[in-house]
């Protein structure tokens, strides 16, 4: 029992440990969603040949009406950009490398408060988190006895279920106020094309590792309750068969000494009799026999 104990301890360790590092990476990281925003091509000029709008000509004369043969979507530029809970970077057209902007301020000022409410949600998932990983870490190393291993395991049980369940409320609220932002936020900022990015995934992959390590660890705790129920139950059973046995065995010595008394008694008095006929008289001890008193005392009055 105590090494299948330790599998599932170390089991829940494990577990929880995943939620712990997925967790963390998807709070720092800006690939929560990515995808594509569409932006009007610049002007071409003697520095930029390449994707620019080519009007052809002197374009420094204002006089003269310039055409562009572009239209529809040749006239925009498609670059990728990628976000988090913090920032959203997009790639930077004019050079190398990208741009970011808080994505706090990208929100709509009515989902602002949604947004760090979230972000709490989610900074406690952590911190939770580590509070379960070391309990389950002290119950695994560190727990002298059963009952101290139980209690820590109970503990450790209940923190990893209320982490995960502000997980879950974090990135629904994330979700929520992202989409909103999509619909509502700036105009160079709204997406053309988007979708989940690896972070997200990582963010939901850490809240199944943290609800697994928590069931993993209630079963653990149910099981050895129920182990030392069962080993209580059988213990107070097989002691209620002693005290059976033994109150039997007493009733039976009680019920025949009585009888082995009194036999033993009828036995002995007799012999105690015969043995005192067959011994006559005490010496010093004078005995009359009342046949011959008359006779005997007729002849001393003679």
């Amino acid at each position: 029992m105590k090494t299948t104990r330790k599998c599932r301890a170390l089991l829940s360790v494990s577990l929880n440990l995943v939620a712990l590092l997925f967790s963390t990476t998807a709070f720092i990281t800006t690939y929560w969603c990515e995808g594509t925003q569409r932006v009007p091509k610049p002007n071409c000029s003697k520095e930029r040949r390449h994707n620019c709008i080519d009007y052809g000509g002197n374009q420094t004369d204002q006089s003269k009406v310039h055409y562009s043969w572009e239209t529809g979507d040749d006239r925009f530029l498609f670059r990728h950009f990628h976000t988090g809970i913090w920032y959203s970077c997009e790639e930077n057209m004019n050079g190398g490398g990208e741009k970011c902007r808080s994505f706090i301020d990208l929100a709509p000022a009515s989902e602002r408060g949604v947004l760090w409410l979230s972000v709490v949600s989610e900074v406690l998932y952590i911190m939770l988190l580590v509070v379960g990983f070391s309990l389950m870490c002290l119950e695994l190393f560190h727990s002298s006895s059963v009952i101290d291993g139980l209690k820590l395991n109970a503990f450790a049980a209940v923190f990893t279920v209320l982490s995960g369940l502000l997980g879950m409320v974090a990135h629904m609220m994330y979700t929520q106020v992202f989409q909103i932002t999509v619909s509502l936020g700036p105009e160079d900022w709204r997406p053309h094309t988007w979708d989940y990015g690896w972070s997200f995934c990582l963010a939901w992959g850490s809240f199944t590792c943290c609800m697994a390590a928590s069931v993993t660890t209630l079963n653990s705790y149910t099981k050895t309750v129920i182990e030392f129920r069962h080993k209580r139950k059988l213990f107070e059973q097989s002691l209620h068969e002693d005290r059976t046995f033994l109150e039997q065995e007493a009733f039976h010595y009680f019920r025949d000494r009585p009888v082995q008394s009194v036999s033993g008694s009828v036995e002995v008095f007799p012999a105690h009799g015969a043995s005192r006929a067959k011994a006559g008289p005490r010496p010093g001890t004078a005995t009359a026999d009342l046949g011959d008193g008359p006779d005997s005392l007729g002849e001393e009055q003679c």
